[in-house]
């Protein structure tokens, strides 16, 4: 368990080297204050793990710094249950001109490790991070992906009660991730805390029990991790859109239910329907798995749009995104929109999904720049639609996400 307590840091900031003297010199402030975090709380308990998100410069990093060790709060307090590891800016406590075995020693006795433990683990380490011959060279001749790997075995293997995680995970190659994100599953099937930071939004609603979002070194919203994903994301499309947007708030969508929204809306665009029909078009919410749909989608300009593009997401339970796409993505063609004109456009498709309950959002841009990038959001709206898939009594058996109606055939006969 992990609890933190009106944790503040403040940094002093310079101009040059030469203002560091001239501070001392003529005892005069040279310097800039920045609060990098100011009066942070939390508290995370045994078996769960908590997503921290926000962009560049929000404090992500110094808090990890803080709750690791290496950097010292300016106030506030930090109670912990045992030892924190983790991974954070790649390299961290290693030697560069060490070999791997070398570097395991040193990095293990500053995490805390006893030279008894670190014998008694080493080759569980070495076997983990699959280094195999290269254990044995310096960590200069090492690529960016095999130094994480030893700097995670080192970190898991250390028996930690709370394990932090940064961005270095995401330097890996694929494999080693899944195999990284399997042991951090482990860990907190254990009883293990986790304090969780990425830029990978499908990642946090996955792993985590509960998130926070920080800007500007403060909380600014805390709750389940698709709460503070999609009020993340509104603030990402508001930022884009310098404003336009109006500022929607997330328990008011997700309580809109499935239908007609006409409150919603921006400057310039207002959604007037968005529904899921069945191919008879009678409007539905429930259907049998590997159901053909229609969605159906209206909205109004109320300024003149150069060319609108709109597409949606299929969301599971855990706000994973299960698809997504656009009419520019289906080969539509942009088209100039005058001031009050109602665009009326349907998706047809089938829906092979397990049995479960899935989320529709919908987004609206214009302005098109080419490969699907706009700078212009007019509107993202989070889970207007739940959709109940029902067992198919027709459907083989099968496991996962979707079916991809896979069939058997024996080559050779059995003797």
């Amino acid at each position: 368990m992990i609890k933190v307590e009106g944790i503040s840091k403040q940094f002093k900031l310079y101009r040059s080297p030469a203002d560091r003297l001239k501070e001392i010199v003529y005892r005069r402030k040279y310097h800039k204050d920045f609060v990098a975090l100011d009066n942070i709380s939390f508290e995370v308990k045994n078996g769960e793990t908590l997503g921290i998100i926000g962009q560049n410069g929000a404090g992500k990093s110094t808090l990890l710094k803080i709750l690791s060790g290496i950097v010292i709060p300016d106030s506030g307090t930090i109670k912990v249950d045992g030892k924190v590891t983790g991974l954070l800016e790649l390299g961290t406590g290693f030697n560069a001109e060490m070999t791997g075995l070398e570097n395991i020693y040193m990095n293990g006795t500053l995490i805390g490790m006893t030279k008894d433990e670190i014998g008694q683990k080493k080759q569980a380490i070495i076997d983990f991070s699959e280094l195999g011959d290269f254990i044995n060279e310096p960590i200069k001749t090492y690529s960016s992906g095999m130094t994480m790997r030893l700097a995670f075995s080192i970190a898991i293997h250390a028996d930690p009660t709370c394990f932090l995680v940064d961005e270095a995970l995401s330097v890996g190659d694929a494999y080693f991730q899944q195999k990284c994100m399997r042991k951090i599953q482990e860990f907190r099937a254990g009883g293990g805390s986790i304090v969780f930071v990425s830029h990978d939004m499908n990642a946090v609603k996955t792993l985590c029990d509960a998130a926070i979002m920080l800007d500007h070194g403060i909380i600014t919203v805390a709750g389940s991790p698709k709460e503070v994903v999609d009020y993340y994301n509104n603030c990402i499309l508001k930022k884009l859109h310098q404003g336009d947007q109006d500022d929607i708030k997330i328990e008011q969508i997700n309580k809109q239910g499935w239908g007609v929204h006409s409150d919603l809306k921006s400057e310039c665009v207002e959604v007037i329907a968005f529904r899921i029909l069945s191919e008879k078009g009678n409007e539905i919410n429930t259907i049998i798995s590997e159901e053909n749909i229609i969605l159906d989608l209206k909205f109004k300009a109320h300024s003149t749009l150069q060319g609108p593009h709109f597409g949606f997401m299929v969301r599971n339970k855990y706000g994973q995104v299960i698809f997504e796409t656009s009419s520019w993505w289906l080969g539509m063609k942009s088209f100039p929109v005058e001031a009050n004109t109602i665009i009326h456009a349907q998706f047809f498709m089938n829906f092979p999904l397990m049995p479960g309950d899935y989320s529709f959002s919908l987004g609206i841009a214009d302005k098109e720049l080419g490969q699907g990038v706009y700078n212009d959001y007019l509107l993202m709206l989070h889970d207007l639609i739940i959709l109940h898939v029902l067992k198919s009594e027709n459907a083989t058996g099968y496991s996962g996400v979707f079916n991809m109606k896979p069939t058997i055939s024996l080559l050779e006969d059995i003797i």
